[in-house]
């Protein structure tokens, strides 16, 4: 579990902005890039719907040695095997999920401000997210960007992996990677990109010119 998180891009479904694809061919498009950890989030979709896209999308990651993890629905990710949850806030506690999904399971968690880091350190997370680093309209109840100074309290202080989220475009990522994250999400700028795989290519180019 400890390898899950390794440096390079996070993939995070949002079929809204894919320009007509499905999440489907997105995920498959991800995984050609190389993209080996893949969050399924679709919050209006019906359970029934999201229950077969996440049996397709396990089946995809587990082929391609990739990790798959489920936002929000505890359930969801039980029942398709998930390799974990990611959960925000408001959710249910970090420890009542654990309870749920076991030891063996990874759990994420968003995260806005120092305290809640030092918060999700202990209460046993196995990542967290740490953002929005920068404005973001993909989530329709997200809190104002919590900047550049957040991540770098997040690289110093907490001995936990995380992943900075949030705004994050091809033009800023090297501010991120320069501030020492090596986990990066992006949601519009991959899914809605004409060619994901060479997206996902120059997004590396921009984080590795990015790092100290």
């Amino acid at each position: 579990m400890a390898e899950f998180l390794k440096p390079g891009i996070y993939g995070i479904t949002a079929e809204e902005y894919s320009r007509g694809r499905d999440n489907i061919q997105v995920v498959q498009d991800m995984l050609a890039a190389g993209i080996r950890i893949i969050q399924y989030r679709e919050k209006e979709k019906k359970a029934r719907e999201k229950y077969l896209e996440c049996i397709k999308i396990r089946e995809l990651t587990r082929q391609a040695g990739a990790t798959f993890i489920v936002n929000d629905n505890i359930d969801l990710a039980l029942i398709v095997d998930a390799d974990g949850v990611h959960i925000g806030q408001d959710d249910l506690p970090p420890e009542k999920v654990r309870e749920l999904v076991g030891e063996e399971r990874i759990i994420g968690l968003s995260t806005h401000s120092p305290a809640q880091a030092r918060a999700a350190l202990a209460a046993g997370v196995d990542y967290i997210g740490v953002g929005p680093i920068f404005a973001t309209r993909t989530k329709k109840d997200v809190c104002d960007p919590v900047g550049l100074a957040y991540l770098e309290y997040v690289v110093k202080n907490i001995d936990l992996p995380f992943v900075a989220i949030g705004g994050i475009k091809e033009h800023n990522i090297r501010q991120v990677t320069a501030r020492g994250a090596r986990c990066v999400a992006l949601v519009t700028e991959i899914v809605g990109a004409a060619d994901i795989v060479a997206k996902v290519a120059a997004l590396r180019q921009e984080m590795t010119k990015g790092q100290p």
